[in-house]
């Protein structure tokens, strides 16, 4: 395991009420991840392909579309990779794997069916990324799918909605979800987190709700990387709570209100999430 005592040393101290940020995403992109190894750069690229795996999913919907460049594909090589798989022939391997299954998929669905699409890339996304050898990583992506997953069905029973149809993923805990009918989904007792998240579901303001939800995060990746001082885990502890902390600086309470809104209309229409919460 490398260890990364500079880089650690001279990372600046964050917190989720930083109103304005010296550092930023693409800064750490720039700066820091030249100096990983190549397999220590793997497990930040898991990171980097949720912006890669929206893009995807912008281009399969309009070719033409402007994605953003902050991912680990430029438009071009995710085009081409869209018209490999529609011709048949074998992707280059430097792409994910599921980037091929779902595309193959995609295409197989009907316009009725496009509102699934998201959903399905998700699964993918998670699967693959709990799949990855470090269990820092993979205990981080399943921490996350059940956060989202639990918020989801909870949302859900508030509103008479099918729980199912929200949860995304095929682990025991998204099996639960959709099929148990207890109050707590029978989860209380094997997810130690379901209820503080009961509790932060209970809370109407949107904002407010979501500061909870990334504090929780938060709290999860401080506790998890106590014992990881200079390593990669670090480094993508400090990542994913720069991310936390630039949504924060975009995200104002007039939108939140407004995205609060769009979200509980959208969950009534076609059980959808807006993208920015569910990250």
């Amino acid at each position: 395991m490398s260890a990364y005592y500079y880089l650690v040393a001279g990372l600046p101290e964050l917190s989720l009420e930083d109103g304005k940020l010296s550092y930023a995403v693409s800064t750490f992109r720039t700066e820091l991840y030249p100096s990983l190894t190549a397999d220590d750069k793997k497990l930040i690229d898991l990171f980097y392909l949720q912006l890669d795996n929206a893009n995807l999913l912008t281009l399969l919907k309009n070719k033409d579309a402007v994605i953003k460049e902050q991912g680990l594909f430029y438009s071009d090589e995710l085009l081409d990779l869209i018209d490999t798989v529609r011709t048949g022939d074998s992707p280059d391997k430097k792409y994910p794997a599921y980037f091929h299954r779902f595309i193959s998929s995609y295409i197989s669905l009907q316009p009725e069916e496009l509102h699934l699409a998201e959903d399905m890339l998700a699964a993918e996304y998670y699967a693959y990324a709990m799949k990855c050898k470090n269990k820092f990583f993979a205990a981080w992506f399943e921490f996350n799918l059940n956060l989202n997953n639990i918020l989801a069905a909870l949302s859900a029973r508030k509103y008479k909605m099918d729980v199912a149809d929200c949860i995304v993923g095929y682990t025991d805990v998204c099996e639960a979800l959709r099929t148990s009918n207890a109050r707590d989904f029978g989860l209380n007792e094997i997810v130690d987190y379901f209820e503080p998240l009961q509790r932060i579901a209970e809370t109407e303001e949107l904002v407010e709700r979501e500061k909870k939800v990334d504090l929780l995060k938060w709290n999860w990746l401080e506790n998890e990387a106590f014992f990881h001082y200079f390593t990669v885990e670090r480094l993508f502890v400090f990542l994913l709570q720069l991310d936390m902390v630039e949504r924060w600086t975009r995200l104002d309470k007039e939108k939140g209100k407004e995205l609060f809104r769009q979200m509980i209309q959208n969950l009534k229409e076609d059980v959808q999430i807006p993208e920015e919460f569910r990250k």
